[in-house]
């Protein structure tokens, strides 16, 4: 199949088809007048890697870890592979780390908004 017909059955764009093969996460053949020739194949290594990027994974880590992931659609399930989990743990407290500091950015604006928003109300008179 042509890259049209995947990015049909996929979901995703040609541009990221691209992308993903630019990355060695998609191996088309190429055919003599320079085509990409996907297979059926490529549609579940497609959903394996919109699953992964969902879950927050990036395409580096995923071109390490998705010749381990097989199932249908977009379940994983990685299959011999010992790395596999320990990538997946670290990436989770990479996850948990950023997510602990976008928490305390979200707390330092709450405070900084909380001071904006008293400063511009004013002086308040005081009843004598």
């Amino acid at each position: 199949m042509r890259i049209g017909d995947l990015a049909h059955e996929t979901g995703v764009s040609r541009r990221l088809l691209r992308y993903y093969e630019e990355q060695g996460l998609l191996r088309p053949v190429r055919l003599v007048n320079s085509y990409r020739e996907y297979t059926e194949a490529d549609i579940a290594t497609v959903r394996h890697i919109r699953a992964m990027l969902a879950a927050g994974l990036p395409t580096a880590v995923i071109a390490r870890v998705l010749h381990c992931v097989h199932g249908e659609d977009e379940l994983v399930v990685p299959t011999g592979c010992p790395t596999f989990i320990e990538d997946l743990r670290r990436e989770r407290v990479r996850i948990g780390e950023t997510i602990a500091q976008l928490q305390s950015s979200q707390g330092m604006l709450d405070t900084i908004l909380d001071a904006a928003l008293r400063s511009a109300q004013g002086p308040r008179s005081r009843p004598e």
